[in-house]
């Protein structure tokens, strides 16, 4: 199913909001208005993490460890699932090094209150 003009500027500035804020600026904080109160992730070779607080944890430790200073997310492909968007994409990190680092994504998306947000989370490198 095709998603409304509504749902896909949602979705753009969750993403926007994730490469700009959260990535570029540090701002961890910014992960309120990106992930679900109850969110998911799980990160390659790792277990899963549950709950807002442990992402943004989860994030602050990986963008600090890694020099991440830039992202890219692009949507390869999205449609409505019940009640919310599931979305396919790829990303591009650039790293404190110059460095490219390429991976691809699945997120389950939600809408709580009047912001889509990220709700499980799933992504691997190429």
């Amino acid at each position: 199913m095709k998603l409304s003009e509504g749902t896909s500027a949602g979705m753009l500035k969750t993403n926007a909001l994730f490469c700009d804020e959260v990535v570029a600026k540090g701002e961890i904080a910014a992960l309120d208005e990106i992930y679900s109160a109850d969110a998911k992730i799980l990160p390659p070779g790792a277990p899963m993490i549950e709950g807002r607080e442990e992402v943004k944890a989860f994030w602050k430790q990986a963008i600090a460890s890694l020099g991440v200073k830039k992202a890219t997310l692009t949507t390869i492909d999205a449609e409505q699932v019940g009640d919310g968007v599931l979305e396919i994409g790829k990303a591009e990190l650039r790293l404190a090094n110059g460095q490219s680092v390429h991976g691809k994504y699945v997120v389950h998306w939600k809408q709580e209150g009047v912001r889509w947000k990220w709700h499980v989370d799933i992504w691997n490198m190429n």
